[in-house]
């Protein structure tokens, strides 16, 4: 796996990848995942983060143990959400601590997490949906979008932006971005209706850089693109934002895809704590 813009890391046998522009502020501990280095069997293999997948409990927890123990956070602590292809925010606390995983969360139907607390390491799950990171490094706080082509849509991103400067006062020309490994533009294909969505939602000259037509009725669309524009209409310097170059469905040896796999997969993970 070779990437020019993600920093590829092994401990073990446990693979993963950092952004490097994260890694320089010495001011979070994260990673999004691969699906090697784990515990798990047959199409879990190995290193399944999703507890509702049908996976083994223990193998699950086995798994996001090796990963907390690789990146230096505390598995007790580990925040989620119940993801549902939408764009509320969720802002965690530090009494939020430890929901999720096995024993299942109280935060619903929120597909971004932020916060300023230290050491509450915040998750959400992918399997070819657009993780997306977000670091303030002077107001000190974080959050992780999870965006599919329905929260892309929705302007996930930005939201989760403008939630920050809600709540955190932070100065988007301050925040850096991630766009995480993801399905990418050669291998997201689309019906002509979803492609109107997008149509709906971003502006024509957006669009001729987002969507390409195809001859059958289909559709190819650019979500590592679109959602760069979101987080530019946020008010994110260019600069600040790395984009992924790793798609998951060609790389479905290394990543779970549930298009490569007709949905027969484990579920990757984007994860990052604030460090003290």
């Amino acid at each position: 796996m070779n990437s020019n813009n993600l920093l590829v890391k092994k401990e073990k046998d446990l693979l993963y990848v950092t952004f490097p522009a994260f890694d320089k502020t010495g001011l979070v501990a994260h990673c999004f995942t691969t699906k090697l280095g784990g515990v798990s069997e047959g199409y879990f293999s190995t290193l399944n983060l999703g507890f509702n997948r049908g996976d083994a409990n223990n193998n699950v927890e086995q798994n996001y143990k090796l990963v907390c123990d690789a990146i230096d956070i505390d598995y007790n602590k580990l925040v989620f959400s119940h993801q549902v292809h939408e764009d509320k925010i969720y802002v965690v606390s530090s009494s939020d601590a430890g929901k999720g995983g096995i024993h299942g969360t109280d935060i619903k139907n929120m597909d971004a997490l932020i916060t300023n607390a230290i050491n509450i390491p915040l998750v959400t799950l992918y399997a070819d949906c657009v993780p997306i990171f977000l670091l303030d490094p002077v107001k000190k706080a974080i959050g992780i979008a999870h965006a599919g082509w329905r929260g892309t849509v929705k302007h996930i991103g930005k939201k989760t932006v403008q939630k920050m400067i809600e709540t955190y006062q932070s100065n988007p020309k301050d925040i850096l971005a991630g766009i995480a490994p993801s399905i990418g533009f050669c291998c997201f294909e689309v019906s002509e209706d979803v492609a109107e969505e997008f149509k709906k939602k971003f502006t024509k000259e957006q669009c001729k850089e987002i969507i390409e037509e195809k001859s059958n009725n289909k559709y190819m669309v650019d979500l590592w693109k679109a959602n760069k524009f979101t987080l530019l209409e946020a008010g994110l310097e260019e600069d600040n934002i790395t984009v992924t170059d790793l798609c998951t469905k060609c790389n479905s040896d290394i990543f779970f895809s549930h298009r490569a796999t007709d949905g027969k997969r484990g579920s990757l993970a984007a994860i990052m704590a604030l460090q003290d």
